[in-house]
């Protein structure tokens, strides 16, 4: 019992450090900064890397048609080798809706040492170069944006001198499993990635969602954007450490009005979200892996587990040190629930949905080494400089 009461101690500790020193990653306060509109718009060019994704174009592509923007804007999607009528559905909508002018392309299978998304990502910037855009919109095809989203991503990139700024879309939350996985899948994200710290020039934190990245032109060349990223899996966060890294100032937060229309009804269609890419997060290393798992038990599953072990063998140590971190868990939870409108009872569940994610790493790491790789769309990578799979 003894080892109990010091784990779940540790437990504490590590609770009220991510309470206050982990950059307040549980606040979900941070949306576009302060911002004024420019005397002069900028043209600005988006790109929509797209593989087969007729069953969202419907509900997405129409918002980006239909962009409130004062200056000149125009789309450019890849259909990156789709089966399902993409690139022809986003000619369809073009027509029916009008709005921003819309390109279609295709780029061809990637190369060996390119995953497909950051080949299609290229392809559409080549498109836009011929126009010379001062900024890019780099968006995935399952992300609506509403009418003034364009706008207010320039606004706030012109006010703040950003050559980035990006913003987590909201994910779809309806199914029960949803309501579960997802708010806490932007909760863990933020916890690795401390949004306050991302905007801090010299920090060494830099993430971006890559739903919604509004990128400067130049930046991008030179962070020389896709190329020096084009085997990252994990690509937005690999995208946003160019940038950064290359001299550039960066934003990211969270959106009110940027949603993702892709759902994931099933654990199993969440499972694979997660599973895809979170071996590649860990650098594909073992020992991060065993001590990502270690971080999540002591953290995430001692809690609960010394609580009630403490109430049964009568160690109040025990009990007294696991209740307090998971009320701390909990309250640090809560304002992401209320962000997505979800029921605070879920708060106190993290801990079980912590160990699902704890579950989903190992199973990416699984797959890994029988050869499947992260996987994006139909393709398998199995290692950074390996030619796609298709499957």
């Amino acid at each position: 019992m003894n080892a109990l009461v010091w784990t779940a101690t540790g437990s504490l500790a590590a609770w009220l450090w991510l309470l206050l020193g982990q950059g307040f990653f549980w606040r979900t306060d941070l949306r576009l900064p302060p911002r004024r509109e420019p005397e002069d718009w900028p043209y600005v060019c988006v790109v929509v890397p797209a593989r087969d994704e007729a069953a969202v174009l419907e509900r997405s592509l129409p918002s980006l048609l239909a962009q409130e923007y004062p200056g000149r804007a125009e789309v450019f999607l890849v259909d990156d080798g789709s089966s399902d009528g993409t690139g022809e559905l986003a000619r369809e909508l073009a027509e029916r809706h009008g709005g921003l002018p819309l390109t279609v392309g295709s780029p061809g299978e990637p190369p060996a040492g390119w995953t497909g998304k950051l080949w299609a990502v290229r392809h559409g910037i080549g498109l836009a170069r011929a126009r010379a855009p001062e900024y890019l919109l780099l968006t995935d095809a399952d992300i609506a944006h509403a009418p003034d989203s364009l706008r207010e991503l320039v606004s706030a990139a012109r006010t703040g001198g950003f050559d980035l700024v990006s913003q987590m879309a909201r994910l779809r939350v309806e199914s029960a499993w949803e309501r579960l996985v997802v708010p806490a899948f932007v909760y863990f994200f933020a916890q690795l990635y401390p949004f306050r710290r991302i905007a801090v020039k010299g920090s060494r934190t830099a993430a971006a969602a890559g739903g919604c990245v509004l990128l400067r032109t130049d930046a991008a060349e030179r962070a020389r954007i896709p190329d020096s990223i084009r085997h990252a899996v994990i690509d937005d966060v690999a995208l946003a450490r160019a940038v950064k890294g290359s001299g550039g100032h960066i934003w990211l937060g969270l959106s009110e009005h940027v949603d993702s229309v892709r759902p994931y009804p099933r654990l199993h269609d969440l499972w694979r979200m997660v599973s895809r890419s979170a071996y590649a997060q860990l650098r594909h290393s073992l020992l991060l892996l065993a001590g990502t798992v270690a971080g999540l038990a002591v953290v995430y599953l001692v809690p609960p587990v010394a609580l009630v072990a403490g109430l049964a063998a009568g160690s109040s140590g025990a009990a007294v040190a696991g209740g307090l971190a998971w009320l701390l868990m909990t309250v640090t939870y809560l304002p992401m629930l209320r962000y997505y409108r979800q029921p605070l009872l879920l708060a106190p569940l993290l801990p079980f949905t912590a160990f699902l994610y704890l579950l989903m790493t190992v199973d990416s790491a699984v797959q890994h080494y029988r050869g499947r790789g992260a996987a994006w769309k139909g393709r398998t990578y199995a290692r950074p400089d390996a030619a796609p799979e298709q499957r």
